[in-house]
């Protein structure tokens, strides 16, 4: 199961065409990394669950989960026992930050274009479906068949640390791959315990729960910006959803997908700096408590809440619940029993080959009927790797055991074939990953690091000494409200290289999301062929809101072109090349949004601020010193 961050604003216009299959984002990257960086202490949990379980203070274990605590305000009271308080409690808010993550991938994220959705769609359902019907053909009749839903949910923190040990040693486009099945995932999953495993549902807080997910929408429709009316409401939604008997996981799901995302504006990016500059000129209180709203602002409630919650869950959530789940009393020949039981074998089978087979087939069968294609970087013995490791299900599995099964042997026995599962997984994850490198030569998952076609003087734009030794590369689209000059990135790092730094232009534009881009890049490849180049560059940047024709034409003029050269420069396929050229280049650099930068010639991953491009850029010197 999910837990993903944002950790930044957007700072890169997507493209959303076949042929640049999306690179994967600032946010996103920030999220695996905290997840691969908590299963050290995710682990630990487990094992001290397993040691204190089989230790002589046991007992202790078990009563600290049974211990109750309760809350009370006036003559209203909540109160529970401290197992109930994590599977209930802290794993609602495990749950929300997995909605909001949702709702954030389907409205800006890799599931916003349906092009890309249809393979992990597939593979997302096929890694359910088969191995429930696994499980059901191996598990003996009677109260093991509740076990079901086991075997459906993939613990994607754990997985992700575990590709981390065992994958390739570059893994991001099958990261990303496997980040969107886990969407399908993430929503069966959570359907299946609020649902399935609820006990009886109560009308009157049940109606409570859907008015206040109505109250939700409403302030999505508001344009309500602060996170507090949200909190609240989402903390009410779940009180309601307690109250109606229904798994409070369904009230994180349903508060985070309800919660909007969206991508920074350049309005609001702009409104941001001139109250930040504001601030910077005078410094009071006032001033900057304008500034701080209006930075929040830029930013969507979605994402400022996951920047909140993902480390808790990350490091604290999941770990206690795994610290409440693990601790399985093996003694006394139970683990014995376990090892010989089909409950154990139908968990282990449904996880390790069911999701292997689901997710394998679902992927493969589908690009090989041409239904949809494996992202660039992917093949088939990554998509099979990635397979296998899904069946490490831990949280989500280990959640549903203790739903299913309230015979405390049932569920001792599900416990073992989960952690069993996650071992083998593991395991046949590496053999996977290596046969894959040693028979097919898949070796890296991820899209093209270094720069396709070297820097040119005579075909490429260069500012700066074409001998300089820093290089910085740009792909930029000119109605792109992140690239380098809209932003004055590349004018500030001209100013503190100096002579050292030449800067290099290419055209990456993206008609799918900017309908001027194409024709503004043909505009200045248009002006090159007049030596005016950096004039037109740096005229359509300042007017990236009036890019039409006639605008294009007054520019021309502006310049001190040949308006009637340029005019015939701008229709020949000559100028039309030379845009399809870089946009060429792009593809097979890894560049797949604007900008994508380079440093000399490598791919720059990360912000593309002027502070952080300048380190990269003085570290690339550093090198070259040392390699001298």
């Amino acid at each position: 199961m999910a837990i993903r961050k944002k950790n930044d604003p957007a700072t890169q216009t997507p493209a959303r065409r076949d042929t640049l299959v999306a690179q994967l984002s600032g946010p996103v990257r920030s999220f695996l990394s905290t997840e691969a960086g908590s299963v050290g202490l995710l682990l630990a949990a487990v094992v001290t669950a397993l040691v204190w379980a089989n230790s002589p203070w046991s007992d202790t274990y078990t009563s600290l989960w049974a211990t109750d605590a309760s809350f009370s305000l006036g003559g209203a009271s909540l109160s529970m026992d401290l197992g109930h308080w994590v599977s209930d409690g802290l794993m609602a808010l495990f749950f929300f930050v997995i909605g909001l993550e949702v709702r954030y991938e389907i409205s800006v994220g890799v599931l916003t274009d349906r092009r890309r959705v249809v393979i992990p769609a597939l593979a997302g359902i096929g890694g359910m479906l088969i191995p429930v019907l696994l499980y059901l053909a191996v598990a003996p009749g009677g109260e093991a068949l509740q076990g079901w839903g086991v075997v459906i949910g993939t613990d994607t923190a754990f997985m992700l640390g575990a590709l981390a040990i065992v994958g390739p040693r570059f893994v991001t486009q099958l990261r990303v791959f496997l980040l969107a099945i886990t969407v399908i995932d993430d929503i069966v999953a959570v359907a299946v315990i609020g649902f399935v495993f609820s006990e009886t549902v109560h009308l009157r807080p049940l109606l409570v729960a859907l008015a206040l997910c109505a109250v939700l929408a409403g302030l999505t429709r508001l344009g309500v910006w602060r996170a507090a009316p949200y909190v609240l409401v989402v903390l009410a939604l779940w009180l309601a959803t307690l109250q109606a008997g229904l798994h409070a996981s369904i009230a994180g799901m349903l508060g985070g997908l309800l919660i909007p995302a969206h991508t920074p504006t350049r309005q609001a990016v702009e409104r941001a700096v001139r109250l930040f500059r504001a601030f910077r000129q005078s410094p009071r209180a006032d001033v900057g408590l304008t500034a701080r709203r209006g930075l929040k602002r830029v930013v969507s409630v979605n994402e400022r809440l996951q920047t909140v919650l993902h480390p808790w869950t990350s490091y604290l959530v999941v770990p206690v619940f795994a610290l409440a789940s693990a601790g399985v009393d093996l003694r006394g020949g139970v683990l014995a029993d376990a090892l010989t039981s089909k409950v154990t074998w139908a968990v282990v089978i449904g996880l390790v080959v069911g999701k292997l087979l689901g997710i394998g087939g679902g992927a493969l069968l589908p690009a090989r009927l041409g239904l949809g294609r494996l992202p660039r970087g992917v093949g088939p013995g990554h998509v099979l790797g990635g397979g296998v490791l899904s069946g490490i299900g831990f949280t989500v599995s280990l959640l549903i055991a203790g739903l299913a099964f309230d015979d405390p042997v049932l569920r001792a026995q599900a416990t073992v074939g989960v952690l069993l599962a996650a071992v083998l997984a593991t395991v046949l994850g590496w053999v996977s990953f290596r046969l894959a490198a040693v028979l097919r030569g898949e070796t890296d998952a991820d899209l093209p690091r270094t720069l396709d076609r070297p820097v040119d003087p005579a075909a490429d734009h260069v500012r700066g000494p074409v001998d300089a030794p820093l290089t910085l590369v740009e792909y930029g689209d000119y109605e792109c409200p992140f690239c380098a000059h809209a932003t004055g990135v590349a004018q500030e790092l001209r100013q503190r290289f100096g002579d050292r730094l030449r800067y290099v232009f290419r055209h990456l534009p993206l008609p799918d999301v900017h309908e001027h881009a194409e024709l503004a890049a043909r505009a200045a490849v248009a002006a090159d062929a007049q030596g005016r180049f950096w004039r037109m560059h740096d005229l359509l940047f300042t007017h990236q809101n009036e890019l039409e024709f006639d605008d294009i034409v007054g520019y021309a003029a502006q310049a001190g072109l040949d308006v009637e050269m340029f005019l015939r420069d701008l229709d020949s396929e000559e100028t039309a090349a030379r845009v399809r050229a870089d946009a060429a280049s792009a593809e097979a650099s890894g560049a797949s949004g604007a900008p994508t930068f380079f440093i000399g010639d490598r791919r720059h991953t990360g912000p593309s601020d002027a502070a952080t491009l300048a380190r990269e850029l003085e570290a690339s010197l550093a090198d070259v010193s040392v390699r001298a």
